[in-house]
């Protein structure tokens, strides 16, 4: 470089902290016009060199959104009734200030946080000398210290609040990346609670420990998880606990992408949103209001099916469980179709969610105390909403998604379904009822159907089934998401992929196969059915009381006919989050998951991004 360029450069670097104590108001450059160039790559290095100059990070960001906007025109930089919007905050929201390349005492310093935050193996962080020392110090008052999470005061470091919270038992094979998760979560809500609102975490130790490569960005998912409080109190106003306003992330030689966070979050947040919120506000209509809403303006195109004639000719299995709720207009049923066409698309997905509102059993009326938690049972619907959320934050370029979600309320009354009913599919399979308490694979069958039909003529296709299914997922598998693969999905390494991907992002689950023993669960007892739906009681009380409705979704929608020795094999997987859905497996209180919208994320969106916009901490 030309020692002419390299001296405007030094001049220019120490000109903006000046012009900017002059009361000057800078604006940030833009790479737009400039052919072969990835649009914000160079603004985000212009924001690092801001930092470096002396700005702070904050004062870096207004300089690229807030000045800019003000300068344009008077519509835009403020957030007021009748202006413009680009960016929503929502309560639940987590924001991140990034510092690339910047060093510890810079860090530590900044005005902006309120609390420092750190999660390493042991005291002997490696972060810095003066807080080894400090950490030293206060570990020979309290050796606690070296094996529990403590609050610490001192003025040396910001907010006069320190947290350490000791990583122990990183060098255990069996354990994995959501200790990282639960222990941000826990950290930044014990400095939340201390007065904190704007904390800097940060994570040592971890860097180049098998499994533990997204670390940083698992973090921010726990923190995320554990500072998320329910749509009924945030509508409220009234919060159960305090909410950070911004959280910094320093983690030493660890890749940290934030636009990708970002989607995450915001699909997870949707997630939990449908997920966890009360049977009347999250009925159907309400359901599927929600999901208009979140995908307005977006790339995701959303379609909802609510006439309850063209419901009963294309969904007819699912119609026989919302049967009983017609009777109840607020509680009518709806078809929720989101999708999202990518420019390029070298493979398409099909996902079907299964968002029963509530979940009374039906004439197999759940008893002793099992329906409390049944709102909850739209968890896989609300999944596949999030999901695509993500998708529609991503835009990937040769990924297209097409997504069905059933909406239904499975009420009990004078016109519920009944066992030993015979109801034609939509696939022309008759199908006897087994159990009414068995609706989540009747609300989907007639959705995958349609998407099967769609997958045939589709290059590369891939279909899913997601749901809060079976109580025997959770038995076997506990807090892990069940995936169950037809043989074409295995021969291609599906649940392998996603399984991997989990494990990477703090979303585990556990892959299995379809067996001989589950298509003959299913098998037609008479010549009266061509299938039978389920056995006549829980499913904890048969074998494979997980597996074999995958094999029911199956045949009703004709994937088996698409088999691995086909003209046109069609993998298939489904996903069972009954265990997974919910924190602790706690249905009526804990907090929803969105699993398994990081390990699908993971699995599908992250490999289209590289590392565009990914920035290095020191």
């Amino acid at each position: 470089m030309p020692q002419r360029r390299i001296d405007n450069f030094a001049i220019g670097m120490a000109s903006v902290p000046q012009l900017h104590k002059a009361g000057v108001m800078p604006v940030t450059g833009t790479d737009a016009p400039y052919p072969g160039v990835v649009l914000g790559e160079t603004l985000h290095r212009e924001l690092g060199l801001l930092v470096e100059a002396g700005l702070s990070p904050v004062e870096a960001i207004r300089m690229a959104t807030l000045n800019a906007a003000v300068l344009i025109a008077d519509e835009w930089g403020t957030i007021a009734p009748g202006q413009r919007a680009d960016l929503e905050l929502r309560e639940s929201a987590v924001i991140w200030a990034l510092q690339p390349e910047t060093a510890w005492h810079s860090a530590v310093s900044n005005s902006d946080y309120d609390a420092l935050i750190v999660l390493a193996p042991h005291i002997n962080t490696g972060l810095a000398a003066s807080l080894d020392a400090f950490l030293a110090a206060a570990a020979s008052v309290d050796q606690s210290l070296t094996s529990e999470q403590r609050l610490l005061q001192s003025a040396q470091w910001p907010g006069s609040r320190l947290v350490f919270a000791p990583l122990q038992g990183l060098d255990k094979d069996y354990l994995d990346v959501r200790m990282i998760a639960e222990a941000a979560g826990e950290a930044v809500t014990t400095a939340l609670r201390a007065g904190a609102r704007r904390p800097l975490l940060c994570l040592a130790g971890v860097a180049g420990r098998p499994g533990f490569a997204s670390a940083a960005q698992v973090a921010v998912a726990g923190i995320a998880q554990a500072t998320w409080q329910p749509l009924e109190a945030r509508s409220a106003g009234i919060l159960a606990a305090p909410i950070p306003e911004l959280v910094g992330i320093y983690a030493p030689g660890l890749y940290f992408d934030a636009p990708w966070s970002r989607a995450l979050e915001s699909g997870r947040c949707l997630a939990r949103d449908l997920a966890g919120t009360e049977p009347e506000a999250m009925a159907p209509p309400g359901f599927s209001d929600y999901c208009v809403a979140a995908f307005a303006g977006s790339p995701v195109e959303v379609t909802v099916t609510a006439d309850p004639d063209r419901l009963a000719e294309e969904y007819p299995l699912l119609m026989a469980v919302a049967r009983a709720s017609m009777t109840v207009q607020r509680h009518h049923p709806r078809v929720i179709r989101l999708s999202y066409r990518a420019p390029s698309p070298t493979r398409t997905l099909f996902l079907v969610g299964k968002a029963v509102t509530y979940d009374t059993g039906g004439a197999d009326l759940k008893v002793g105390g099992h329906m409390a938690g049944m709102s909850r049972d739209k968890g896989g619907g609300a999944a596949v909403a999030g999901f695509m959320r993500v998708v529609s934050e991503l835009a990937p370029q040769d990924l297209s998604v097409i997504a069905l979600v059933g909406a239904v309320r499975n009420s009990i009354g004078a016109e519920c379904f009944v066992a030993d009913e015979i109801i034609k599919a939509r696939g022309g399979k008759r199908v006897r009822i087994g159990n009414t308490d068995a609706e989540g694979r009747l609300v989907m069958a007639d959705l995958l159907t349609q998407l099967r039909e769609e997958a045939v003529t589709t290059a590369a296709p891939e279909l899913f089934t997601i749901a809060t299914l079976t109580g025997h997922a959770a038995l076997c598998h506990g807090p892990y998401s069940a995936y169950v693969e037809n043989p074409t999905a295995r021969s291609l390494g599906i649940g392998a992929k996603i399984a991997e991907s989990g494990d990477a992002w703090g979303d585990p689950g556990e892959v299995m196969r379809l067996r001989r023993e589950d298509w003959h669960q299913n098998r037609p007892r008479s010549s009266a059915e061509d299938l039978v739906s389920s056995n006549p009681g829980p499913s904890v009380g048969i074998k494979r009381g997980h597996q074999f409705p995958a094999a029911f979704l199956s045949t009703v929608a004709g994937i088996d006919e698409h088999g691995l020795y086909s003209e046109r094999p069609l993998p298939y997987c489904h996903i069972d989050v009954a265990g997974s859905a919910m924190e602790q497996g706690d249905w009526q209180f804990g907090k929803p998951t969105g699993a398994p919208l990081m390990a699908l994320a993971g699995a599908y969106l992250r490999p289209a991004l590289g590392a565009i916009y990914s920035c290095r901490f020191p």
